[in-house]
């Protein structure tokens, strides 16, 4: 290992103990290996901004993310609460399940589990303390756990991001993940019932049948949304980077002309609130570039790929390593850092290995998004804990049981890589 690597490291590892943005700290550290390798930093600075900026696919991201709070600044979560809490509140701990479907529907609208903990998840904790009885800690920790489900049900901003290193079709990765998605919303919500009738929280009060066309027809409009989206996609008249656009407008139409509860000044708070988080995703973005740099100009990808090739591991004994270590590497680091640093490390082996790079794609987000819930650092539960004003150690104390069903998922999807595939194979996507 070289100097100017061990000068990397030790710059990031104190830029965390100062506890600075993941993005400045990648930057910071980024740098100060050109510097020290005595590298022309203004030449490959420069050579990366060209190469991301001319990336047409990084241009969902923003647009989802203005999807997103726009979607969050109306009254649409409150409005798809309702309708879910018709169908599935009357179950014991209803308001949990009401809250998982809500951000299942959400999730095909915005594609970011922390726009989804932050909006639909605060509405949902409000109503578990308020009216379903949970304690603080738990109705976090549903919503948290709920919030998962954003970046697996299409469309998904780190499914962009893993097609734009990877080169995978970023429709194939959408149809993808949709059976994931529904997997991992099924054993929340068994968790809720065994947790509901351990602690005996209450049932949610039934919805008379005849209030049912009402609720359903609050929510209708919003629920075309992802129909229009995915339509779209599927049927060839629009790419998944115009859809983001799409999905801007249609969320603009819905909160401004129809339900009229998007004034101005929120509009404008929203695009504000976009830029803000465009450019902390698109810095990100270039500091893992450089980082990469370092990576790959060390020779440490072509060790690690070696080094794996000398194990001899099969196809599932390699998912089986990747994942355990990345569940592990979770506790501490940050989701976008392993897969914008780490993925692009281990993709050579994948593909000698003839894994489906669709099916690693889906399989490692799942990973990633198990980390952000996963104390001690996962990122949702400090945004969550930032929010609500819930102490982390009452979040830790009820997240961890939500670790273990979404594991076991995880554990399915990569023994049974078709779970993950036959959607995109029936739509004749590889």
């Amino acid at each position: 290992m070289s100097t100017s690597f061990i000068a990397l490291l030790v710059v990031f590892v104190v830029a965390a103990a100062l506890r600075l943005s993941i993005v400045l700290s990648m930057f910071a550290a980024g740098i100060v290996y050109l510097w020290v390798s005595k590298q022309d930093i203004g030449l490959l600075v420069d050579q990366t901004l060209n190469t991301t900026l001319t990336l047409n696919v990084l241009l969902a991201v923003p647009l989802f993310i203005l999807t997103a709070n726009i979607m969050n600044a109306s009254t649409i979560s409150e409005r798809l609460w309702t309708f879910a809490n018709t169908i599935v509140g009357r179950l014991p701990g209803g308001h949990g399940h009401v809250t998982v479907v809500t951000n299942l529907i959400m999730s095909s609208m915005t594609g970011s589990a922390a726009s989804d903990a932050a909006g639909a998840g605060m509405v949902a904790i409000r109503m578990m303390r308020k009216q379903g009885g949970y304690p603080g800690g738990l109705a976090v920790a549903v919503a948290s756990a709920a919030a998962l489900l954003g970046p697996l049900i299409p469309p998904s901003i780190p499914m962009v991001l893993y097609a734009l290193i990877s080169g995978a079709s970023i429709g194939a990765l959408f149809l993808a993940g949709i059976v994931p998605g529904l997997l991992m919303a099924v054993s929340i919500s068994i968790l809720i019932l065994l947790i509901a009738r351990r602690r005996k929280l209450p049932r949610g009060e039934p919805v008379p049948l005849r209030q049912w066309p009402t609720a359903f027809g609050q929510a209708f409009v919003p629920l075309t949304l992802p129909a229009v989206l995915l339509g779209g996609i599927w049927g060839g008249v629009f790419t998944p980077t115009e859809a983001a656009a799409v999905a801007a407008l249609w969320a603009m139409i819905i909160g401004g002309l129809w339900y009229r509860s998007l004034s101005i000044k929120t509009l404008v708070e929203a695009f504000q609130e976009s830029s803000r988080q465009s450019a902390i995703v698109m810095l990100l973005l270039i500091s893992s570039f450089i980082v990469n740099f370092a990576i790959t100009n060390e020779g440490i990808g072509d060790s690690l790929s070696r080094w794996i090739a000398g194990l001899n591991l099969s196809p599932l004994a390699f998912l089986l390593l990747v994942n355990v270590m990345f569940l592990v590497l979770g506790t501490v680091l940050d989701s976008a850092v392993m897969l914008l640093v780490f993925v692009p490390v281990l993709l050579p082996t994948v593909k000698a290995l003839g894994i489906d790079l669709v099916h690693f794609g889906v399989v490692v987000i799942v990973n990633f998004m198990i980390a952000i819930i996963s104390p001690p650092y996962g990122l949702i539960l400090f945004i969550m804990s930032s929010l609500t004003k819930v102490p982390m150690r009452e979040i830790n104390r009820e997240i961890w049981q939500f670790c273990v069903p979404l594991s076991i998922v995880l554990l399915i999807l990569i023994a049974f890589p078709q779970i993950t595939l036959f959607v995109p194979h029936m739509f004749g996507l590889k």
